[in-house]
């Protein structure tokens, strides 16, 4: 339209409250505010420097945290002045995990893990999931249109939407994982619109094999909490249901002991309640399965986004171990001045070897015998290179990259052993 202008795309600012701190959140955003003003030029995914804020603002948050423009992750450099930034400002929950009961007879039944959120457990989670294709700045879309659609009242009986999410792929590639870094991030990013949030874990394989014989009756007293909970409009509320094809085992083991009409009831009642709560603004319904082809598929059909989530290539598992070794770095165990490039300064370089890529060209060598390994396993062979390689308080980066390749190769050679 003539006259009209653009909007600017908006960057994410997170700033983390320390836990006692009574400073009030404007005049934190209006400190932050100023210092990022007055610079020219922000790089995101980066941190800003603490120094730069005044003592007093400083000493109540932990750090401020540049994030991504507009769910993308493909803008690292932008201008100040070319973008709207929105701040917001958190605190880290450190209760921990509990558990809901629901008695039946004189046993009580675990029906779910909770957690208050943002919680420090799932702090930096977010930001530690690496996948070559933008899966999470798709998922945040996706939940800021389906919050949108509901807080605008548009009808479902003409456009359809759910609000479940299923990620599905082999174990072990980080879906749980991700549906939690979904919900942490959700808390922060809708903490001026939701007072409180929480994430409800369900594991179905365990609700059907204990509830079987119980028909729907335990699951509707299950639901009837989980609805308590998004009657409150101030309260987000993040349902994750792992091993979501429990719901089609379910019925395959009512059909083996001659009752199918108990399983199917049971599905059903999940199903239908599942139906329920897709009313309130609130909630978002975030569901896992290692056996994509065994989902049920009157579930299949309720979910709006079905990712796959497959083994780290190449590049992503060059990324997983940098972040690993910048964690070593930080904390003292990788003591030396030489530097493993990021990725893209990798590429940049074309992969010519030279004295300054030396180092980073090794771990990238790595990273090729690692493929096939699940992100479970890449994060754990830092651990195993320090345990079994290289038990130093203290090493260079050469010495931990060579016990990071006897660890590959060993992990490689317990595989074979074990498929013997």
């Amino acid at each position: 339209m003539e006259g009209s202008t653009a909007p600017k795309p908006v960057l994410n600012v997170e700033i983390l409250q320390q836990r006692r701190s009574a400073q009030d959140k404007i005049s934190i955003i209006d400190e932050v505010k100023k210092v990022i003003d007055s610079m020219p030029t922000l790089r995101t995914e980066s941190f800003l420097p603490k120094d730069k804020l005044k003592t007093q603002v400083a000493e109540q948050i932990v750090h401020v945290k540049i994030c991504e423009v507009d769910a993308t992750s493909e803008i690292k450099h932008v201008e100040t002045s070319s973008v709207e930034i929105e701040y917001y400002v958190y605190k880290l929950e450190h209760c921990g995990p509990g558990i809901e009961e629901l008695e039946e007879s004189e046993e009580e039944i675990p029906a779910a893990t909770h957690w208050m959120l943002p919680a420090l457990e799932f702090e930096d989670l977010w930001e530690n999931l690496v996948y070559d294709e933008p899966i999470k700045e798709q998922l945040l879309r996706f939940v800021r249109t389906s919050l949108l659609f509901s807080k605008k009242g548009l009808k479902s009986s003409v456009i359809t939407w759910n609000k479940v999410v299923l990620l599905h792929g082999p174990p072990g590639t980080g879906k749980t994982s991700l549906c939690k870094a979904l919900a942490q991030k959700l808390s922060i990013r809708l903490n001026k619109q939701y007072k409180y949030a929480q994430i409800l874990e369900i594991n179905s394989h365990s609700l059907f094999s204990k509830w079987f014989s119980e028909s729907g009756k335990l699951v509707q007293k299950m639901f009837t909490r989980i609805t308590e909970l998004v009657e409150d409009p101030e309260t987000l509320v993040l349902l994750l249901i792992d091993e979501v094809e429990s719901l089609t085992l379910a019925r395959q083991s009512g059909q083996s002991t001659g009752d199918p009409g108990d399983a199917i009831r049971v599905v059903n009642a999940v199903l239908t309640q599942l139906d329920q709560i897709k009313k309130f603004p609130n909630v978002l319904i975030l569901t896992t399965s290692n056996l994509s082809t065994s989902v049920d598929l009157a579930f299949v059909d309720r979910a709006d986004i079905k990712q796959y989530i497959g083994p780290p290539s190449h590049a992503a598992i060059y990324q997983i171990y940098h972040t690993c070794i910048q964690e070593l770095e930080r904390t003292g165990i990788i003591v030396d001045n030489e530097k493993i490039f990021t990725l893209q300064e990798l590429q940049v370089s074309n992969m010519i070897e030279n004295d300054a890529t030396k180092l980073s060209i090794f771990l990238w060598k790595i990273s090729e015998m690692s493929q096939g390994f699940s992100g479970r396993v890449l994060r754990k062979i830092p651990f195993l290179a320090h345990a079994l390689f290289a038990s130093l308080d203290q090493m260079s980066h050469e010495q931990f990259l060579i016990a990071m390749q006897k660890a590959v190769l060993k992990e490689k050679q317990d595989r074979r052993d074990l498929q013997e």
